[in-house]
């Protein structure tokens, strides 16, 4: 197996949906990855910053799933980034409440010594030039870069984020963001249009609708599992880029059809996280719901036609 960088937010939300609101509760980019990648037992370690206002039992928590917590920075007299969010009826709309940057203001992010090697690298949704000082700060080319973005750098620093996205393999961006950086429509030749940018693989989320994987005019559509609730969509694409990149860590394959097998395990972690507020339902999971579920994504996706 290989060894995973992660490098993103610990944070804390407060999100409102049609089922209810939280208070102030664990969350960040970096946080639904770590968790999601832990279940394939793999090596991991998380880089990023946070404030004194920061619960020790969180930490305590990631390290019981055996992710290395060392890189988390503690800034003495900082307070925590925290985002406030409320979801709209159809929960794949939301509005920002509130966004306080805090510690990550100044977020200057050191790889330790003992990843320095990883062969796999998750860059998670951050500034694109602190994505890019990870990468530079390699001994190594990694085996497999993957970075996730959002519409929110494509507003304020799109000429940095082209820089990351040349260096990397896999992008994972929603639809709406694949469409705003490629200036095209079509999915299709949204892909194409990113791939000219430098990622061999385009992974474009589509929330309840699946995902979809691109790479030299190959496609693969992944969908998702039909829930009858989903409490709180915070992190789902988070937790599908750890599933995403825990597998390919733990397989060591990083081939196309390997990479199908990367986004079904992906989308079915997915799954589990918008069943409770936060992170609570990453915590608790098993390794047999886990497999169970895989099946149902199985039987879902299987079936058998005669071709004449």
């Amino acid at each position: 197996m290989s060894k995973l960088l992660i490098v993103g937010t610990v944070a804390f939300d407060a999100i409102e949906t049609p089922f209810g609101k939280t208070d102030k509760i664990l969350g960040g980019a970096a946080t639904y990855i770590g968790l999601a990648a832990s279940n394939f037992n793999i090596p991991s370690a998380i880089v990023s910053v946070v404030g004194n206002d920061f619960p020790a039992e969180y930490i305590e928590m990631l390290q019981k799933h055996n992710i290395d917590t060392s890189a988390i920075e503690i800034v003495p007299d900082g307070k925590t980034f925290f985002w406030s969010g409320r979801y709209h009826n159809d929960m794949n709309s939301r509005d920002t409440l509130e966004t306080q940057l805090n510690v990550l203001e100044n977020f200057n992010p050191v790889v330790p010594e003992a990843y320095k090697d990883a062969e796999i690298v998750m860059l998670g949704n951050l500034h694109p030039l602190v994505q890019l000082s990870v990468l530079e700060q390699m001994d190594a080319k990694p085996k497999l870069a993957v970075l996730d973005t959002m519409n929110f750098w494509m507003d304020i620093a799109l000429d940095d984020l082209k820089k990351v996205i040349a260096k990397v393999d896999v992008i994972t961006i929603n639809d709406e963001e694949a469409r705003q950086l490629s200036g095209e429509y079509s999915l299709v030749k949204a892909a194409r249009v990113i791939e000219a940018m430098g990622p061999k693989y385009v992974v474009i989320k589509k929330g309840e609708h699946g995902a979809l994987l691109f790479n030299n005019g190959q496609v693969f559509f992944a969908p998702a599992l039909p829930l009858e609730e989903v409490f709180d969509p915070t992190g789902a694409g988070d937790t599908f880029a750890g599933g995403f990149a825990g597998y390919i860590a733990k397989s060591e394959d990083i081939s196309f059809e390997n990479m199908k097998n990367a986004i079904i395990q992906g989308s079915n972690l997915a799954s589990f996280c918008v069943e409770k507020f936060g992170t609570e339902r990453m915590q608790e999971l098993s390794r047999t719901e886990i497999g169970n579920r895989l099946q149902r994504f199985k039987e879902l996706t299987q079936f058998e036609i005669e071709l004449s």
